[in-house]
């Protein structure tokens, strides 16, 4: 069922975290970080980091109405899309890192339907007034990025190793990934403001194979990840609390 408003969103993911969590699934990685940025962006609402709270709102319970209509129509035998069925079916493998499995879901879900969500929440003429809030709610949801990056490093010891030696190196490419990301989100809404659903559809698709062919490269894997596999912590349900607990 759709939320309406951010408590409702936040509720749902909860269940999912919790339903996660009960049956030990990977997908509880995902819900528990998106829970905890849907978490940040209504405190940034509370303390009045945006120009217009309602619209941030409809706009982030838009969002995140998309990702949970995947669940509905994947868990229903439905396609929800190559990229997010690439990001449902990664969950049943072991052979990922927590941190692939993470950014498998961030991928499809930044790269389709932030952009859907902006365009649709602010239409033609209406999304240039959403430019300052669309780049204030990224910089909401990236602010909880190096509190997650120390919590990968407690499930794996040889994260925090990387971390120790490259972490600088490591940061600035995190940086540059998500400044891309972020202009690529609101390059897409653009090109679809003007359109009408039925419009959208066609470049919606070409945007799936798009960030399918990404997934690819997120979930390939190589000596570093096997070994970081090899060391991380295999108790999925812990895993899924430490990405779920209070950020500080």
């Amino acid at each position: 069922m759709s939320a309406t408003t951010i408590d409702g969103v936040i509720d749902q993911l909860q269940d999912i975290v919790d339903t996660c969590i009960r049956t030990g699934s990977r997908l509880g990685y995902f819900a528990a970080l998106y829970k905890r940025m849907t978490l940040a962006v209504k405190a940034g609402i509370q303390r009045g980091a945006f120009q217009d709270a309602a619209r941030i709102e409809a706009l982030d319970v838009a969002f995140a109405n998309r990702y949970l209509t995947t669940r509905a129509q994947y868990f229903a035998g439905e396609s929800p899309g190559v990229s997010w069925l690439q990001a449902y079916d990664a969950a049943d493998s072991d052979a990922h890192i927590v941190l692939q499995h993470l950014l498998a879901g961030i991928n499809p879900h930044i790269m389709i339907d932030l952009g859907v969500a902006a365009a649709r929440t602010c239409p033609g003429d209406q999304l240039a007034g959403l430019a300052t809030d669309f780049a204030t709610i990224n910089d909401v949801i990236f602010s909880l990025m190096p509190v997650v990056d120390r919590e990968l490093d407690a499930l794996s010891p040889e994260t925090a190793v990387i971390d120790r030696e490259f972490g600088k190196v490591k940061d600035a490419l995190i940086f540059a990934s998500m400044e891309k990301g972020r202009t690529s989100a609101w390059d897409f809404a653009r090109s679809l403001a003007f359109l009408t659903p039925e419009q959208q559809a066609s470049r919606i698709g070409a945007r799936d194979l798009e960030a399918r062919l990404l997934g690819d490269v997120i979930l390939a894997g190589n000596p570093i990840i096997a070994l970081v596999r090899h060391k991380e912590s295999q108790d999925v349900a812990a895993n899924i609390r430490q990405l779920d607990a209070p950020a500080s």
